[in-house]
């Protein structure tokens, strides 16, 4: 059986190595999921962008709120819990522009 109070040990232990690995990860998959909206690409390499971005935006909340149980309220949490949030706001939007823009144009196109 999993225990969450292990993981957010771990967690608040390695909070300099989380991070340094998920800031970045979050920033260069949400700007490739964009990138591919922008360009065009297929939704199957869009929604796999967005999976694998929502993974990490998710994990980061999670990191958070390990900070937030134990009573952490400072500035760089919530600059964190904002990042992520904005991650996977902008990965949906990019998804929900990309399918109202593409399907509209190959419609178009068809007729």
């Amino acid at each position: 059986m999993l225990d969450f109070s292990t993981f957010a040990e771990f967690s608040r232990t390695n909070c300099i190595g989380i991070c340094a690995f998920l800031v970045p990860a979050n920033l260069l998959t949400t700007l490739l999921t964009v990138i591919l909206a922008i360009l065009g690409r297929s939704s199957h390499q869009i929604w796999r962008s967005v999976s694998l971005a929502s993974i990490f935006a998710t994990f980061m909340i999670y990191h958070v709120y390990t900070w937030f149980m134990i009573g952490v309220v400072m500035l760089p949490t919530y600059i964190l819990l904002a990042l992520a949030i904005t991650c996977l706001l902008t990965n949906f939007v990019s998804v929900i522009l990309h399918k109202r823009y593409f399907c509209h144009q190959n419609i178009s196109q068809n007729a």
